[in-house]
């Protein structure tokens, strides 16, 4: 559905702290100097070998420059099959494509992405802003974690949450997707819709 161009603009996903209150970003450490440390500590090395994989994980996208390579949206609903957003191609096409929640459906979304360049990723957060009718009505923020270079996709879910009910929760929303880390970098930004119905149909 058109939005008014009488409507507000949305407005930029960074304008708001995605921070918590009092937290303050550990400072950068490269993988080489994380490795290094507490060599001494057999235990400790094993935690760090197991976890971080000795710092040699290859890069699944070598000749992609990003740290952080965000792929796969989809949306979860149990006893469903999930429904799934490419966000590897052309961003622009997703305003194409509507995810369908029935209302009252109980859902979560569910992120996949890699980080390479062979560097730990702090803080990483994902942020959505929701509009209808080209009106704000949600923003959410969450905290997604600090995560380890690896050849494998790293996967990540937002809580459960019920989908609104009711003739006026019934129609089009159109959604601003972020995933940022502690240093504000914008590894991905796309927009995409849903349509929240009164059956799957």
């Amino acid at each position: 559905m058109a939005e008014s161009e009488a409507n507000p603009a949305p407005e930029d996903v960074h304008e708001e702290d995605t921070n918590a209150p009092g937290y303050k970003p550990p400072e950068f450490e490269p993988l080489e100097n994380i490795l290094k440390k507490d060599q001494e500590d057999e235990s400790l090395n094993k935690y760090k070998q197991a976890l971080l994989g000795g710092g040699d994980a290859q890069d699944p996208f070598p000749n992609d420059p990003r740290r952080v390579i965000v792929t796969e949206l989809a949306l979860v609903v149990q006893d469903r099959e999930d429904v799934t957003l490419d966000l590897t191609g052309d961003l622009a096409k997703l305003k194409d494509q509507v995810f369908v929640i029935k209302e009252g459906s109980a859902y979560k979304m569910r992120v996949k992405f890699f980080v390479q360049k062979k560097e730990i990723v702090s803080g990483l957060k994902y942020v959505q802003k929701t509009y209808r009718k080209g009106i704000k009505v949600d923003t959410s923020k969450f905290m997604v974690g600090s995560y380890p270079p690896k050849a494998e996709a790293h996967t990540w879910s937002t809580p459960i949450e019920d989908a609104p009910s009711g003739m006026l929760a019934r129609g089009d929303y159109k959604v601003e997707s972020l995933f940022t880390d502690d240093d504000k970098n914008e590894h991905l930004k796309w927009t995409w819709k849903f349509e929240i119905k009164k059956d799957w149909a």
